[in-house]
């Protein structure tokens, strides 16, 4: 039947978002053969408004519908430290805890050799052309606490290495293995504040000797 073939095209559609199975993405498809036209029009329009109108910030790589998003435009921010994150959830996080008033750098992905993401994945060449800009004193590496955020971080001080820059990142009390865009204010704003010193490879390697 061709209800039973759209129906199920729905249902399909909806069990390729992330965490969605084959239950929930029954639910989805059923609840919007529910809902009214309307709202169901009104979440196609927002689908389409995202795909069509929001674009990657100039400056920073952050989402945003302009050349450049709200925070690269606020002349009131910090302009001599830069945060790093991995993507723009995590900026939406640590920008939500208000721990932190400077610029932001949006990486896009981690440096994972394993899956075949090497530096050419991360805009690292847009970041050390900001840095070099001489307005940036300090790189605050706000990256997951796990083994893919550790190895992008060395990546990240080593691409900066050659800069006259303090590069520090968040304190440890980001529980290991966790995600930035999961974790509460309170705990961002301690590991805004608590943030210390990385030290490039270089540096470990001549402690450890």
């Amino acid at each position: 039947m061709a209800e039973d073939v759209l129906l199920g095209d729905l249902i399909r559609a909806f069990s390729k978002l992330p965490g969605i199975g084959a239950k929930s993405a029954e639910r989805l498809a059923y609840h919007v053969l529910k809902i009214s036209r309307t709202e169901a029009m009104e979440l196609a329009e927002a689908i389409r408004k995202v795909k069509d109108d929001l674009k990657r910030c100039e400056e920073c790589l952050n989402i945003c519908d302009k050349a450049l998003c709200s925070i690269c435009e606020d002349s009131s921010r910090d302009d001599f430290s830069v945060l790093v994150v991995e993507q723009p959830k995590d900026l939406r996080a640590l920008e939500s805890s208000g721990a932190y008033r400077g610029r932001y750098h949006v990486l896009g992905a981690t440096f994972s050799p394993m899956d075949e993401r090497g530096p050419e994945h991360l805009s690292l060449n847009l970041l050390v052309d900001r840095c070099r800009q001489g307005k940036i004193k300090e790189v605050i590496l706000a990256l997951n606490p796990d083994f893919e955020g550790d190895g992008t971080a060395l990546l990240v001080t080593e691409a900066l290495s050659e800069l006259q820059l303090r590069v520090t990142r968040l304190a440890r009390g980001l529980p290991s293995g966790g995600q930035i865009e999961y974790m509460n204010q309170s705990i961002l704003r301690d590991a805004v504040d608590g943030r210390s010193s990385f030290h490039s490879l270089e540096e470990v390697d001549a402690d450890q000797n």
